[in-house]
């Protein structure tokens, strides 16, 4: 049966979500010219700037758990407009800070709010549009959420070499300032059915049935181990453009452009086949894809052939096909969960940000200046992604 529109759900219902989506690659890849720049002004080294990155995908990870459950008791509306409040906080307080450790601190609460933002819009779809249309939404959603990184590359870059690394905190400040604003005046609550105090005693029994189902956790787990190959290209392609070939911050920008554009194409390419493909196929083509990007630019590497393009064009590829999983990855985890929709976005985003955070820090410790641990960290989840990536097909016939 398929769920009636929400009256109040037109086009700038539309716009406000997926610019709540855009919140987390705005507070991550903003960021990311700035690492070289924030390693060289505290005299500090490429494992500790990585902490400004790797950190804030820690405390996303856990936060998005908290907004999940606060959300299903108490609301969407005022839990996301907290959220916003903290990312605006964190943004502030970070721009000012003095020493890597109080930047770590501020980049902390900015990532606590903007953790909300993802989670949030994905479990507002699923109220709003119901489980029979999620998957196309959650596929605009995530062109949303690409177009985010697409954007904030060249603009961090730009924002470096005109303003200083600060510039770029300032500016997701002002952001953050007007999009709560605007969902002040345009987000309604969309979750009727409130938690009551008996269901929120069960929510740990509801996470320990979502986190006993196969399928959901294969669902969780290939979201986000395509996002640590993700980051862990972005992080390392960051001190490699810059410090390795000696290529400006605003030029690095540019190429970067290529990570979220792979992204918005397999996006696209998944709101075409939506409905029309089985989620277990999207989600298998999808790792199989990433496999033939990644190792790709692993054998340039492995080659010696270390260019710009080398870097990023098979990194097009890989990306684009973590657009091309991704929104049949979490409409299948979200449709398994039922009236815990919200928790089961919470720790999908979880697993995402977690999975991220262990990579870009798994790089941070192993990084020497060269390419090399690079190709480590990326085989590495490449691998991982393509075992849990054929579970829910080789599973497919045992869902209803």
């Amino acid at each position: 049966m398929t769920t009636p529109p929400h009256p109040k759900t037109g086009p700038v219902f539309m716009i406000v979500l997926a610019t709540i989506t855009a919140f987390l690659p705005l507070s991550l890849h903003l960021f990311f010219p700035a690492l070289p720049f924030v390693k060289a002004e505290f005299i500090t080294t490429e494992t500790i700037a990585n902490l400004t990155v790797s950190v804030p995908l820690f405390v996303m990870a856990f936060a998005s758990l908290v907004y999940g459950s606060l959300s299903d008791r108490f609301g969407r509306r005022p839990v996301l407009l907290g959220s916003i409040a903290l990312f605006v906080t964190g943004s502030v307080l970070s721009a000012m800070a003095d020493n890597i450790w109080l930047l770590i601190a501020g980049r902390i609460l900015q990532s606590a709010g903007g953790g909300g933002g993802l989670g949030l819009a994905r479990t507002i779809a699923r109220d709003v549009f119901g489980a029979d249309r999620l998957m196309k939404v959650l596929s605009y959603l995530t062109m949303a959420y690409a177009i985010g990184p697409m954007i904030s590359g060249p603009i961090g870059g730009a924002l470096v070499e005109i303003g200083g690394w600060r510039s770029i905190l300032l500016s997701a400040a002002g952001f953050g300032v007007l999009i709560g604003i605007v969902c002040w005046l345009v987000m309604f609550e969309t979750h009727t059915e409130r938690m009551g105090s008996s269901a929120q005693s069960g929510l740990f029994r509801g996470y320990g049935t979502l986190l006993r189902n196969l399928r959901f956790n294969a669902y969780v787990l290939q979201s986000g181990f395509t996002s640590s190959v993700f980051f862990t290209m972005a992080a390392a392609s960051s001190f490699l453009m810059i410090d390795y070939l000696g290529r400006p911050a605003s030029e690095y920008g540019m190429y970067f452009v290529c990570f979220p554009a792979g992204f918005l194409t397999g996006s696209l390419i998944s709101s075409r086949l939506a409905g029309r493909v089985r989620t277990e196929t999207m989600v298998l083509v999808g790792s199989l894809v990433m496999a033939i990007g990644a190792f790709t630019q692993v054998g340039f590497i492995v080659a010696g052939i270390v260019t710009p393009l080398t870097i990023f064009l098979p990194g097009y590829f890989a990306i684009m096909s973590q657009g091309i999983a991704l929104p049949s990855a979490q409409s299948g985890a979200i449709n398994v969960a039922g009236p815990l929709a919200g928790t089961a976005a919470g720790i999908g985003v979880f697993i995402q940000l977690f999975a991220a955070g262990v990579a870009t820090q798994i790089y941070g410790f192993v990084a020497d200046g060269t390419p090399y641990p690079m190709v480590i960290v990326v085989s590495l989840f490449t691998v991982c992604t393509m075992v849990v990536g054929v579970i829910p097909y080789l599973t497919r016939e045992r869902s209803a």
